[in-house]
This record gives C-alpha cells, structure tokens and sequence, in this order.
C-alpha cells in the first residue's frame, strides 16, 4: 500500500540539498545513445521479440520493475506500476505536459467554468476511439464519474476526486458537464482513467473485480493491454489508431522482479531494456552501471518522500476501533522522540549516499510552490538527548537493564514494516534499531513481500512509507482526511494510514475550494505543517529518481520535466510513447518524438484566474500513488 504506487515557513540559511536539486535540474534530459534491437525471449516470459501477432520484426521494450501489481481496475490500483500502466491504457480528461507539467489537453480538448465556478463544461474531442472500434464519447466520462459517485467500490481508488461532485452529465457526444457543491480547484487535475461504459457496465461487484481476465483490454491509450501473469508481467501492445500518434516500440513489456539486483543484472545482459528499481535503483546499483557500454544511468530530482507512519490507532468511519497499534504511539511525546532520535543526514550520506536530500514536509522539493520546512522552534532536529527527556516525561522509563518500559510494565518493542523488495527499508531499519535501541526501545522489522494486508488491518506500530507526490497535490492530502476512512473495518478506505484530524480536515476543505495559486499554496503549506505538528508522518528522505537503460536498445526517450526529471512514474504516458527503437534509423523521433509533446497545449481554453495556478503546478516524485 505504502510503496503505491505518495508534510515550512522558509529559512534564509542554505541547506545541502538545495545545491544538489540546483544542480540537478541543471542536467540535461536524457536522449541520443545508439546501438541494436532488443535480444528474443520467450513468449512466456512476457518479454523479448516475437513473431506472433505484429510480425516477426516486432520491437518490444521490456521493464524491469520491482514492484507487483495490485490490480489492473483503474477503480481500485493504487501502486505506481499499476497506475503507470493505467495511464497507457486509458486517457484522462487532461494530461500534463513533459516540458513543465503545465496542463494540457487529453480527451478534453478545452475546458471553462461557469462565473461562480460551479459548472465544469468539458469540450470532449472526436477524434479518439476504444480499441475495439467504437468511438470514445462524453457519456464514458459521464458514466465513469457517476460510477464513483454511487458505488463505493468504483471509488476506492480515486473517490477523493468526485466527492465534491453534485452532478455529472454528457448533454451530447462531444460535451461533459461537471456540476459541484462547492468550487473545487482540481478541476483540470482530475487524475481519473475514463473507461468504456459499453464495457464496464456489464462488471458486476466494482470492489472485486480486477481487469485481468479478458484480453485485449479495451482502452483508448498509447497502448492496449494484451496480457498479463500475476506476479510475472504485464504485456501491452501499441495502439496504431491513438490519436495522438502511434508509439513506436510495436509492445512495452513490464517484467516483475522481486530481486532488484537480480532485474540489475537482466538489464546487463540485455534481457531487459530499462530498469527502475523499486522504485529507484540503490546507491551501489547504479554506482555499479555508470560508465558501463551501453547503458546509461539516469539520476534526477524526486517526486516521492520515504517516510515513517506511525499508527494513530486504526479505526473506521462508523468509529470502531480496530487493530493492534502499540498504545504507547498514541502519545505525541513519544512519536517526536522517536523521530527526534533519527538522523536524517546519516540516511542520506549512508543508506542513499547522496542520492537523496533530506526530509522535512510531506512534499518534495521538486514542487517548490508546496515545499514546507518547519521553523527553528518547530522543527523535530536530530536530538537523541531530549528524545530522551520526552519518553521519560511521557512515563516511559528504564529499568535496571537499560529498556524502556511501557504503561504495562513490559519493554517497548515495536513492529516496523518494510517492503521486502526495498534495500533502503531494511539498511534504515538497522539504523532505527541502533538509534532507538539507545533510548531503551527495541525493534522488530516485519519485511514482507505484501505489507498490503497488515497495513489495512492496523496490524502494525510503524511501517515504512512513500507516495508519488502529483504535480496537484491534493490526492496525497486527501488520503490523511477523516472521509477516508473505511467505512467499516471490513472495507477499504483510500486513507494511507488511518489519520482523522479535525484541524487538518478543515485546512483540507478551504485549500480545495481556493483558487488562487498563492493563497492556496500557502493553505497547502499549512496543511503540512499540522501533518508535521501531529507526528504521525515524519518524512526522513526524498530519494532521487534513478533508474537506467540500455542505449543500443533505446535511442531516445523522454523524461518528465525534461529538464531533468523521471522515465518511469511519469504523470503522463510520454516516456514510453515517445521512447524511439535504438535501429530505428530515426534520431528525430517522429510524431512520437519529445518535440510533439512539448508545446501540444495550442488551443487549450483556460480561466484567466486559473492561468498562475496551472503555471506552477509541477508533478513530482504516484501514487500515483501513482
């Protein structure tokens, strides 16, 4: 869940990471390297070229991700590979440009809002068709929205964006109308897949049912879904008829790997052409393929935070408490000790070695416009001495032997989980062992292939956490609101770690409906210093995106910014639609090519009062959550 695939007033003072992000975005984007064709592989493994289908010359580029996915119905997928490869399936009603993350069109081509800004009026274009022939009209978005409005299930994924929504209607092909309680200022980043109503009507129970079963999916993206093994690979096939041009690789391959080195190694042999990490490669991985023939290495500015959640005590919205969180946690002298005892430096120097910058607020540097530091007299700093003095004043103190005891008179022994496939989780747990082990507190780390089920249940004292921070921030807030909850313990909510704060509720509500990019900043930034103040999420590192590619299998590919930014991950489709095969004799890219991405906005009909909003919004680090 933690891993999905997505907490100042500022300081004159500079800080190391801010010269390590200058320097970064510095860099230039990745493109020109040549070479050959991908190896063949099997059929079976989902990877390679083959000679079914497109021909025997088909150009496949295979993935290497380490993450598995949790479940191919955009309703319900929250990890980034499974959001990521939504994105190539399905379009949006607005897509975010590769150059800057400015909004541009997707299946909408041009927007406007009524004055009082209660009325959405989509203009949905004409020119887009399902794969399986049948036009792409307003009525799917139509159907789609009201979906998620009315089924709980259909909403577990995305419900935070329809929740403000009093009426969605399609009065003809071509034009969809949103009609709100209240101004909402997502609008033009509402980060949905629109799906085939001729399709998805016949689905039975929206909370089960998971898209796996019948192939080809339809969609109407750069890419059709074709096949899929759990655990294994995911197979899509390009999309000839997408309007926006065919890509032009024939199939994009995601081949699961549980081992990263293992993926590492694939990627060496020219099994694989692009690897991701989970999500980034570690410091010795990439160490490791720089300078290498024929791979290069890509290390930019992240968009995710790695954090700590602490578990606030799990609960439902009908207020039943549920779970196993130790009691001890509830206490916010005890959360800021524990955190006061890590040293967020060494985590950057030692475990990411230098791959990372510093954790402060709950979104990364990357997007400026919502970057938070805590000030002097707030701000939790390394300071295991009054960690100390905190547990003591809290009650919590040692016995003869050193250990800290709690209020039942046994010693404090908390459960971390970490996601098994993630080095980072298990070198940090060590560290967390020696640094709050010096506090009299032991550790248990809990590393599992699947920390999904433990983490729903509550079944956990503090777990390893990470989202994909949006260029719109406002998905990765939503999920710390009271109305995401589950509505029951026996249901699944779209909260990330059962937080239900009034205060920060209400600072939630009055950034959504303001509309003004300062002012709303600024309600952002707040937002994130109550989730700071209340000590249940402390972000520690934003990791940098690194990742790498083979050079004689790809010859360009776009990132997102293309300044420097990310391949994989993107909040768009282009680095996969634009990727160009390394003999395909063609360094220009083609109607696929990054060029066509960059300025694709022409013609986009937006609010003037809107204009400096969508100006700064930047996409970072999924979840997707993505």
């Amino acid at each position: 869940m933690s891993t999905h695939d997505q907490h100042r007033s500022g300081r004159t003072a500079p800080r190391p990471w801010r010269a390590r992000l200058l320097a970064a975005l510095g860099a230039s984007a990745l493109l020109l390297a040549s070479g050959t064709v991908a190896p063949s592989a099997s059929a079976e493994d989902g990877a390679g070229t083959r000679t079914g289908g497109g021909g025997g010359g088909d150009k496949v580029l295979t993935v290497a991700v380490a993450q598995s996915v949790d479940s191919l119905s955009p309703f319900l997928a929250v990890r980034l590979v499974s959001t990521s490869i939504h994105r190539l399936m399905y379009e949006y009603l607005t897509n975010y440009d590769a150059k800057d993350n400015h909004v541009i069109p997707g299946l909408a081509t041009e927007w406007k809002a009524s004055p009082d800004k209660l009325t959405w009026t989509y203009t949905i274009r004409s020119d887009s068709k399902w794969s399986d022939g049948e036009q792409a009209t307003a009525e799917d978005a139509a159907w789609t929205f009201n979906k998620m409005m009315t089924d709980p299930g259909a909403a577990t994924a995305n419900g935070s964006f329809v929740g403000n929504f009093a009426e969605v209607t399609a009065p003809s092909e071509t034009q969809l109308v949103i009609r709100l309680k209240k101004p909402q200022a997502t609008m033009t980043a509402l980060d949905v897949p629109i799906v085939p109503k001729h399709v998805w009507e016949k689905v039975d129970d929206f909370s089960e049912f998971n898209n796996d079963k019948d192939f080809p999916v339809v969609g109407n993206g750069p890419f059709v879904l074709t096949d899929y093994k759990p655990d294994s690979y995911v197979r899509l096939k390009a999309n000839k008829d997408f309007w926006r041009g065919a890509p032009n690789f024939d199939e994009l391959v995601f081949r699961y790997y549980k081992d990263q080195d293992a993926a590492v190694a694939a990627l060496r042999k020219g099994e694989v052409s692009f690897v991701a990490g989970s999500p980034s490669l570690t410091p010795a991985q990439a160490d490791s393929l720089k300078g290498e023939e024929n791979i290069r290495v890509n290390d930019a500015p992240g968009r995710r935070f790695y954090a700590l959640a602490t578990n606030p005590g799990a609960r439902a919205k009908d207020g039943t408490e549920f779970g196993d969180g130790d009691p001890s946690l509830l206490d916010l002298r005890v959360r800021n000790a524990l955190f006061m005892a890590v040293d967020r430096k060494a985590i950057v120097d030692k475990v990411f070695q230098g791959y990372a910058v510093e954790g402060a607020g709950y979104i990364p540097p990357r997007f400026p416009s919502y970057f938070f530091e805590p000030s002097g007299g707030q701000e939790l700093a390394h300071d295991p001495g009054r960690a100390a003095q905190l547990l003591d004043e809290a009650g919590y103190r040692t016995n003869a032997d050193g250990k800290r005891l709690g209020k039942d008179g046994k010693p404090l022994n908390y459960r971390v989980l970490c996601h098994a496939t993630d080095p980072n989780d298990k070198a940090v747990g060590k560290y967390l062992q020696e640094w709050w082990g010096e506090l009299g507190i032991s550790i248990t780390l809990d590393c599992l292939d699947n920390v999904t089920d433990p983490w729903l249940a509550g079944e956990y004292d503090l777990a390893f956490d990470g989202w994909s921070v949006n260029p719109d921030p406002d998905f990765v807030l939503s999920m710390h609101t009271c109305d995401a909850l589950p509505a029951t313990p026996k249901d699944t909510g779209a909260t990330d770690n059962f937080i239900c704060d009034k205060e920060y509720d209400e600072l939630y509500a009055r950034q959504l409906a303001e509309y003004d990019a300062g002012k709303r900043a600024g309600i952002v930034k707040q937002l994130e210093s109550r989730l700071y103040d209340t000590g249940y999420m402390n972000v520690m590192a934003y990791p940098n995106a690194v990742e790498a590619y083979r050079t004689d299998q790809i010859e360009s590919i776009t990132t997102m910014p293309s300044a420097a930014g990310n391949i994989y991950g993107q909040d768009g489709y282009w680095s996969w639609w634009s990727a160009m095969p390394a003999d395909s004799g063609d360094s220009s890219g083609g109607s696929s090519s990054a060029g066509t991405v960059i300025g694709i906005a022409a013609g986009v009909v937006v609010l003037a009062g809107l204009a400096v909003l969508f100006a700064v919004r930047r996409r970072a680090t999924a979840d997707d959550r993505e």
